[in-house]
């Protein structure tokens, strides 16, 4: 009878218990096998998602000025060369590394749409654009900017500027489906300038006098130049011949009018009366938002903003980026009215 018993409890256990045991198993093992698969499955599919985009940054195919034509203005030579390629030597002289990367993008953008107007409006016979800023953009060679850099930032700061324009590649900023002239500038002492003011002519519809805040923690923002008399005369001589200021007299140097950013319209100096972007250039300040207070028996020039201060600026690009807008918000705060688009799509 035991045996029996014996027998009949091993027959339950190896019929019915052991092969449960195994069915819950084998689910619990299945279920991991599942979980695996699925996770392996959607990390495959992020990873071929970055690496289409990092695929379509890296190929993109410019159906047209993907070359440009680049004058170096001090040897005449005229090099052909990718547009991107140029972008990174451009931005690289334009605007400081440590900014924030939105913002080295939105000059990218910037840069890239300043070349292909430039291009389609050209001021060179035989080049695109130049490498002279005064002219054109400021251009300066990778080994030429490395240099100037410290060591131990040389390498990450050029990765940087190279990454902010090979991840905007072919973005350009149109108005009415066409590329604009894309100025822009160091420091706009809080409120840019329209080019009507800084040039005359009738202006660009998406050049519009707008704020901007944050720029007054930076260095391009206040400057101030103290001139002697004399000095004063002589500079103004250089254009204005027969220039006769009497100091004595306090109505003989003052700001007559201002634009409507607060910069300096007409200004006078004994029987002339100049343009405030006139004084600029012949005084040398930094721009034409300025004041003039007497100091001493010298004349001192507080100004604010650096730049003629049209379209974008670049330290408000930096303030803007640190605040949380990206590129785009950038552009399109400095531009009014206008659309990022692909130049392929022109």
């Amino acid at each position: 009878m035991k045996k029996i018993l014996i027998y009949f409890l091993s027959f339950i256990l190896i019929c019915f218990i052991i092969p449960a045991m195994l069915t819950k198993r084998s689910v619990s093992t299945g279920s991991e096998v599942q979980e695996n698969i699925i996770e392996n499955v959607q990390e495959n599919n992020i990873e071929q998602s970055n690496n289409q985009n990092n695929n379509q940054i890296q190929t993109y195919n410019y159906s047209k000025y993907g070359t440009i034509a680049l004058l170096h203005k001090k040897t005449g030579d005229v090099e052909q060369v990718n547009i991107d390629d140029y972008l990174c030597n451009v931005v690289s002289a334009e605007m400081p590394a440590d900014y924030e990367l939105e913002a080295l993008k939105a000059q990218a953008i910037v840069a890239r749409t300043y070349t292909i107007y430039k291009s389609l409006n050209k001021r060179h016979d035989n080049a695109d654009i130049c490498d002279d800023s005064t002219c054109c953009q400021a251009w300066i060679s990778k080994e030429d900017r490395l240099a100037r850099w410290e060591e131990s930032k040389r390498e990450s700061n050029w990765q940087k500027i190279c990454n902010s324009v090979n991840s905007t590649k072919g973005k350009i900023v149109t108005y009415n489906n066409q590329p604009i002239n894309a100025f822009f500038h160091s420091n706009s002492g809080g409120k840019t300038e329209t080019p009507v003011n800084v040039w005359g002519g009738t202006g660009y519809p998406y050049l519009q006098s707008v704020q901007t805040s944050g720029e007054d923690t930076y260095t391009q923002y206040n400057s101030e130049v103290v001139i002697t008399p004399e000095e004063l005369l002589n500079k103004i001589k250089a254009k204005y011949t027969d220039i006769v200021i009497d100091f004595a007299n306090t109505e003989d140097i003052k700001i007559i009018d201002y634009t409507e950013s607060s910069r300096v319209k007409t200004v006078k100096f004994g029987n002339h009366e100049i343009s405030g972007v006139e004084a600029r250039t012949l005084l040398g300040l930094r721009s034409t938002n300025f004041e003039i207070t007497k100091e001493g028996n010298n004349y001192k020039f507080s100004v604010k903003g650096y730049g003629h201060g049209v379209g974008m600026s670049q330290t408000g690009a930096d303030a803007m980026a640190k605040q949380g807008s990206n590129s785009e918000d950038i552009i399109k705060h400095f531009y009014t009215g206008i659309e990022i688009k692909e130049v392929n799509s022109l």
